[in-house]
């Protein structure tokens, strides 16, 4: 197929002709967007027969995966109603799709066996790439495919659709910025308008920043870099934290980013429902998250919340712990022991007798779960159920796919705070990273919501050790 474009400019005018490409999607892209058929506008979607198979020994499986594939697979029955698979069928983004099943005579190196999947997705790519015009591109999450596909001259890209920026460059739900002395000194009176901030870029020259609705701010007179002070975008305005003297369960902040958090944590669900809180290992995120929900449940009971709820997208009950014994809180607690580490600190924060008598402070931390104030959820039990009044914590949530994410938050009733936690730059889950990851594509997507609060907190910020801290920097 080819779009004739025509081009006008001011001497002449030249036509261009624009090719059509053909896509060959792997497998993984389905499982991670089974919408991701629709995403190739007008050019043609070509899925080889061996993603089929894939898809027919993963459509029984448990969890995001198996529902993905049975996603796609309706909707691949849908287009098959219309017409002609291996015809090729229009999709309803435009383009069409077709299933491929020749190019079995197409020759591959010889260090390629044709008994692995993969590589016969390559021989179709290659069988395509000799026969037709148009030029063929392999769309899939495995890099080394990719490798394999440029090794012999196969055109090969990832799935960009959910991709944000690199987590460098991701939103970090914080700001320093400058501001006069005058404007300082009336800072905790009046606030300060967010248009008389500015930063100063690498030539020296003050620039007005982009601030978004709930970004924590340094703020810093311009007179002396040693003045300070902490505050919060809210309506055009910087205006003072609120909950910047309080100490939930008895925990005090220890730095900027700590005091942000609190901030965040601290608010009613009804002004703050989503808070996410990205940051590395020792930063505190899990222990303060925890420490303002046992604040609001037992120090200073508010009836804000029934329960605290903690969840990780690795604690799934499936083949790999069906098996174990117990009930649901039993067969999910080995998964949960980082959780527990912490609750342990704050139950009893006696640091020199914590540890004296291990068997009462496990009748502490049990206690808690009996008595349903702490709850630890699988994520498999989270689809499909509306949680109200509810502080739930989702821990390691860089874990999780953009489907993922968007399914929990929209699982969220009312008066329920949702609290996102983790690092991008540690994803255990294939096919995820610093770009793909659920919890970077809801801080790019939220940025600006009036109900989503965010902060980012930095390595300087690692308050579990000095090792910790050191090794943060160095490693």
């Amino acid at each position: 197929m080819i779009i004739k474009v025509r081009i006008v400019n001011d001497k002449s005018e030249k036509e261009c002709f624009c090719m059509v490409k053909i896509y060959v999607v792997d497998t993984n892209v389905l499982i991670q967007a089974p919408y991701g058929l629709q995403c190739f506008e007008d050019n043609q979607v070509v899925l080889p027969v061996v993603v089929l198979e894939e898809l027919d020994n993963l459509k029984k499986s448990e969890g995001e995966i198996g529902a993905n594939v049975r996603t796609t697979i309706r909707m691949l029955e849908e287009l098959r109603l219309q017409g002609d698979l291996l015809e090729g069928v229009t999709l309803p983004g435009g383009g069409t799709l077709r299933v491929e099943k020749n190019y079995r005579d197409v020759a591959l190196p010889s260090d390629l066996p044709e008994t692995k999947s993969d590589n016969r997705i390559l021989k179709v790519c290659l069988g395509l790439s000799q026969e037709k015009s148009e030029q063929v591109v392999l769309v899939t999450k495995d890099i080394l495919l990719r490798i394999k596909a440029q090794i012999i001259g196969i055109k090969a890209e990832d799935f960009q659709t959910e991709q944000v920026l690199g987590h460098e460059a991701q939103y970090r739900g914080r700001i320093s910025v400058y501001v006069s002395e005058d404007h300082f000194r009336d800072f905790k009176k009046k606030g300060v308008p967010v248009e008389v901030v500015y930063q100063v870029d690498e030539n020296g020259k003050n620039v007005v920043p982009q601030l978004y609705e709930n970004e924590f701010v340094i703020l810093q007179s311009d007179q002396s870099a040693k003045k300070t002070q902490l505050g919060r975008v809210e309506h055009g305005a910087i205006r003072k934290l609120e909950y910047h003297k309080v100490q939930p369960y008895g925990v005090s902040p220890r730095n900027a980013g700590q005091y942000f958090l609190q901030e965040a944590l601290m608010q009613p669900a009804e002004k703050a429902p989503l808070v996410i809180v990205k940051g590395m290992a020792g930063t505190s995120k899990t222990f303060y998250s925890l420490a303002v929900g046992l604040e609001k449940m037992l120090n200073n009971p508010t009836g804000e919340y029934r329960r605290i709820m903690i969840c990780r997208p690795n604690a799934q009950f499936d083949e790999d712990i069906g098996f174990l014994p117990g009930d649901e809180q039993e067969k999910i607690g080995p998964l949960m022991r980082p959780i527990i580490d912490n609750l342990e600190q704050l139950i009893d924060s006696n640091e020199q007798s914590r540890y004296e008598n291990e068997a009462e402070l496990q009748d502490k931390v049990e206690e808690v779960f009996e008595r349903g104030i702490v709850q630890a959820e699988a994520m498999n039990f989270i689809r499909g159920r509306s949680i109200v009044k509810t502080y739930l914590i989702i821990d390691e949530a860089q874990n999780m796919t953009p489907n993922q994410m968007k399914g929990l938050i929209t699982r969220a009733g009312k008066d329920t705070k949702i609290i996102l936690l983790g690092d991008p730059n540690q994803i255990d889950r294939p096919f995820l990273d610093e770009r793909t990851n659920g919890l970077s594509y809801a801080a790019e997507h939220m940025k600006g919501s009036p109900l989503c609060w965010q902060i980012t907190l930095t390595a300087e910020e690692c308050e579990r050790s000095k090792l910790a801290a050191d090794a943060i920097t160095r490693m």
